[in-house]
């Protein structure tokens, strides 16, 4: 071999590192701009849900004006939690909005709570495609961040592991997160 050959060789191991190296940098990229817009639909979605909830338990009040049943949760703005938390909190003020509707008919007849209530339900919709779209590509980052030679340029461009939405991290010690 002589020098002309030894520098086309080096060339071309060095321009199919160049592009492995842009292939995966460009992979985990991606991966991290789906989770982001993930992200933002259901950060996004998890405020309209709020808001049509607090106009739902303003209906609810102009038919039941005995209690006010959701007192407690409509605070929920005021207080600094994940999403993943007001994700929960919000299914729980609407399992108790379900229950409230079927004690009381006369809230079937009021149609800005059935227009309400329709809202939540498309929400909800809207909601679990998006945690579904978020878990996947969380699943593929994790997994590329765990294998060799992705795990050394996410390291060097400081891409971390991410949390799947419903709050359980495979990668942490908590092993009670994992109870349902």
């Amino acid at each position: 071999m002589n020098l002309f050959e030894i520098i086309l060789l080096l060339i071309i191991i060095l321009g199919i590192l160049a592009i492995i190296y842009a292939t995966i940098y460009n992979n985990l990229v991606s991966y991290k701009l789906k989770i982001e817009k993930a992200e933002g639909i259901i950060d996004e979605s998890l405020r309209q849900k709020y808001d049509i909830i607090a106009k739902l338990n303003i209906a609810i009040k102009k038919v039941v004006t005995k209690k006010d049943y959701l007192k407690e949760y409509i605070d929920l703005k005021d207080k600094r939690i994940t999403n993943y938390d007001l994700d929960r909190k919000l299914t729980e003020i609407y399992s108790l909005i379900n229950q409230i509707k079927l004690d009381y008919d006369k809230l079937d007849s009021n149609e800005d709570f059935s227009n309400y209530f329709e809202d939540v339900y498309e929400i909800d919709e809207k909601l679990e495609a998006a945690k579904s779209f978020y878990n996947k590509y969380t699943t593929l980052l994790n997994t590329a961040i765990k294998k060799f030679p992705s795990n050394v340029i996410a390291s060097f461009h400081h891409i971390k592991v991410k949390a799947y939405f419903d709050g359980k991290d495979m990668f942490d010690e908590e092993i009670k997160d994992f109870k349902l």
